[in-house]
């Protein structure tokens, strides 16, 4: 334990406990480049400049540390707890301006549970806002056009939508391993036997071994660019296979995006997933640091301690060289971190969904409790404070149910 990690906890973190020799090259030219080497990338200093560092795990042992692993598993055997699975949540029941339950399908049968004390509404910054929408709370114009009933206005409900937007920077190497031939053959199955006997090698990597926080803007005043490393390359296409030659690859993000899109129910049918429009690039700034952030991996592949491996930059190639043509590449091929919130926003203004302690604004026994509430999306990885928002969700909730059990007796 110490001044950022404690002990006793759920969740498990951890580094990787292999350190290929392409990512400690990575880092030494990351120290080439003036980034500075931090042992602990959650312990970063106020006004720490560049920087890189191995990426910590979300892992204890051998098996990833989920939030199903760290907290369901441990309690799933409690009486007051059921877990329905494979069910659909059509909508939230409301009595006026009280949610009294949740309907939800399995199979074909609509069924109905009924709440005894608050609904909680934890579907990611996708599903919540769609089922609030569902229910009827939401922008009454957007609601209008779909032919759902309005039962409480609500105009950010969906709205304010972000998440990172990456791009990637790719070339293929020599003279050093990569996960490109240790995937295949032989070498896979020694990989294999490696996690089976002792829980090391490739099978226990994240997507990434190796993480920089770098300023891409002359007028940035801290790193505004993540870009994390991986020592491996990828074959064209959205499936991720594993590029036939060795390579290198950087995905990296613009870490505090302003651009701001929207998710919104198609019609009134839960089955019809909603529309998603994240409206990547849609600010200048954006624009500018994401093709920045491009130029900056570019000169690191190229700083000595990767240099001495790189054959050539496959993706986007060195053909690529204008603001406009990185930009036009950036459109193309750019795509979701996964990093989805701030779709049901908290805050005190017209367009917040919910308040400090995670109430529906204008409704009773109703709460959001999820990635989305975010008032904007966090510079990197959003897993941590989604668990976090979660921890302290739960905890107002009992602190709000003792206070009204003291109010009443």
């Amino acid at each position: 334990a110490n001044a950022v990690h404690a002990k006793g906890g759920p969740l498990y973190t951890s580094l990787t406990r292999d350190q290929p020799a392409l990512c400690q090259a990575a880092i030494d030219a990351g120290g080439e480049m003036g980034w500075a080497y931090r042992e602990d990338l959650n312990d970063l200093p106020h006004g720490l400049g560049d920087h890189i560092g191995w990426v910590q795990q979300t892992r204890g042992g051998r098996f990833r540390a989920s939030a199903a692993r760290s907290y369901l598993r441990p309690v799933k055997r409690r009486p007051n707890l059921q877990v329905v699975t494979n069910a659909l949540v059509h909508r939230v029941i409301l009595d006026g301006k009280r949610a009294v339950g949740v309907e939800f399908s399995r199979g074909g049968a609509v069924e109905r549970a009924d709440a005894a004390g608050e609904v909680i509404v934890s579907a990611g910054a996708i599903g919540s806002p769609h089922i609030l929408q569902l229910s009827g709370i939401g922008d009454p114009d957007h609601l209008g056009r779909i032919g759902v009933d309005i039962n409480h206005a609500l105009k950010g409900v969906g709205k304010n939508f972000q998440d990172h937007f990456l791009v990637r920077v790719q070339a293929e190497v020599k003279g050093i391993a990569t996960l490109n031939e240790r995937s295949r053959g032989i070498r896979f199955a020694g990989e294999l036997m490696k996690y089976v006997l002792n829980g090391r090698g490739m099978l226990t990597y994240a997507a990434s071994l190796v993480a920089a926080s770098v300023k891409a803007l002359p007028e940035s005043a801290t790193p505004d660019v993540q870009a994390l490393f991986a020592s491996a390359s990828y074959a064209p296409g959205s499936k991720r296979q594993l590029d036939t030659k060795p390579g290198m690859t950087s995905g990296l993000w613009q870490m505090r995006p302003e651009s701001r899109g929207y998710v919104e129910a198609q019609s009134t049918d839960p089955h019809e997933q909603p529309a998603i429009n994240p409206n990547y690039l849609a600010e200048d700034r954006d624009r500018r640091s994401v093709i920045a952030g491009m130029r900056l991996v570019r000169t690191w592949f190229n700083s000595p301690a990767l240099k001495q491996f790189l054959v050539a930059e496959t993706v986007p190639g060195p053909d690529v060289q204008s603001d406009d043509e990185f930009l036009a590449y950036a459109r193309q091929n750019g795509t979701t971190v996964f990093h989805a919130t701030c779709s049901c926003r908290m805050g005190p203004d017209p367009m917040a969904v919910v308040d400090d302690r995670l109430r529906v604004h204008g409704m009773e026994g109703l709460r959001v409790i999820d990635a989305s509430v975010m008032p904007a999306v966090t510079s990197t990885n959003t897993n941590a404070p989604t668990i976090m928002i979660a921890e302290k969700g739960a905890a107002m909730l009992k602190e709000d149910a003792q206070s009204q059990q003291g109010a009443a007796a």
